[in-house]
């Protein structure tokens, strides 16, 4: 993949600065859920608290009466909401719609028994006012949620509090101008503020993603390298196959006579065949399902769960033929021609009751491989893991 189709792939939304792919961005919500539930959390709290304990201001500007109930039961009414939201992020930890609607829930209730506030005392305005612009950086930045409805709820709220102030409001009416400009300057810092906060956060997650890619992938070919093939790739899909009882296909393949590409051409004739036959393998796999990995120097391994022997040869004799079939241009403006050697291994896991183990299936389809190149090369040998199984080699490899 090139650096231009990297940066589109982590291209980003000028207006809802999300990334444009959208599952790239369920990706993006899903690695930053842990850090967004405990910021949501603490959040959350707090205003409970805040909202709860200004209720103290409640009682003295209004004394105990109806007033004063029932803007205690609103203030209860968004610490219950906190409460609730506090719970479900606990049943839902790994759901960013159940964290979004938390969030949302509590800036839209939170506004509104605000604006019950400020309706029942309109003749503190501008302290509500101050009020109101620290709750709305609270909004922007540190309540986490999506962009375009933290600036709708806060545009609406602003909107109201403005239509209060001109309705409900005793002070004068350049008094109620200048807050009103107040706001709309709060929400413009907030908005750039929140912007840029969500690209950074998108700009540290595609670099977190490059070099995750770069620590996982081979640099010539861009497919995987060996080391996550045995730390992460094999083992989860052995595991999964294993207990779904699916089909799992192993197939190794290897460029014939290699050796003479670099002698003949240079090793930069011999990356570009390397480059050539990844190409061509990779486009013929179903990705993300399927995986193509570098080996060794001139050695691919690709991982295939689901796939059935039937189609695994079927695959194989058109992956070598594509290889066969092709020009490689070289270096010095020639053309150059490869072949391939392919081995192939499935395992039924809903049939076998054998123990497999990651080793013993390389090994098993490792030898296949050189049972094709003995044969003469640019050929395919394919065999089921439970008629390899009964040979004393494959058992020796097992126990090895």
């Amino acid at each position: 993949m090139s650096e231009a189709d990297v940066d589109m792939s982590f291209a980003v939304d000028p207006v809802r600065v999300e990334f444009s792919d959208p599952g790239l961005e369920r990706e993006f919500q899903q690695h930053h859920l842990r850090t967004t539930r405990a910021s949501l959390r603490v959040t959350l709290v707090f205003c409970s608290l805040f909202y709860l304990a200004f209720s103290l201001t409640d009682l003295a500007a209004l004394g105990y009466g109806t007033s004063f109930l029932v803007l205690l039961l609103g203030r209860i009414t968004v610490a219950l909401t906190a409460c609730g939201g506090l719970y479900l992020i606990r049943r839902k930890t790994e759901s960013v719609l159940a964290h979004r609607a938390v969030a949302s829930a509590a800036e839209v209730v939170g506004m509104a028994i605000f604006m019950l506030v400020v309706w029942f005392r309109p003749g503190e305005l501008p302290w509500h006012a101050m009020s109101l612009c620290i709750m709305l950086i609270v909004i922007y930045v540190f309540i986490p949620n999506r962009l375009i409805t933290a600036i709708g709820i806060a545009l609406g709220a602003t909107a109201a509090f403005i239509a209060l102030a001109v309705i409900r409001g005793e002070s004068r009416f350049s008094d109620e101008v200048t807050m009103a400009m107040l706001l709309l300057l709060t929400n413009s810092f907030g908005i750039i503020a929140a912007r840029r906060y969500h690209r950074l956060w998108r700009d540290e997650y595609r670099a977190l993603s490059t070099l995750k890619a770069l620590s996982i992938r081979d640099h010539l070919t861009a497919c995987f390298n060996r080391r996550h093939l045995h730390t992460t790739l094999l083992p989860q899909v052995l595991e999964r196959a294993r207990a779904e009882r699916r089909w799992l296909t192993l197939m190794v393949c290897d460029i014939d006579h290699f050796k003479r590409v670099n002698d003949n051409h240079g090793h930069q004739g011999g990356d570009a065949v390397l480059m050539h036959v990844a190409m061509l393998l990779q486009d013929r796999i179903h990705e993300p399902r399927d995986s193509v990995v570098r080996y060794g120097g001139e050695e691919f391994l690709l991982v295939m769960p689901q796939m059935d022997f039937e189609s695994a040869a079927s695959l194989s004799e058109d992956m070598r033929a594509a290889v066969a079939g092709s020009e490689v241009p070289g270096p010095d403006g020639k053309s150059m021609r490869a072949t391939v050697s392919i081995g192939v291994l499935s395992v039924d896991f809903s049939a076998s009751d054998t123990e497999v183990t990651e080793s013993a299936l390389i090994a098993a389809a490792d030898m296949l491989l050189y049972e094709a190149k003995r044969a003469g090369r640019n050929s395919i040998r394919t065999r089921l893991w439970a008629d390899m199984v009964s040979t004393h080699a494959v058992l020796s490899m097992r126990t090895a």
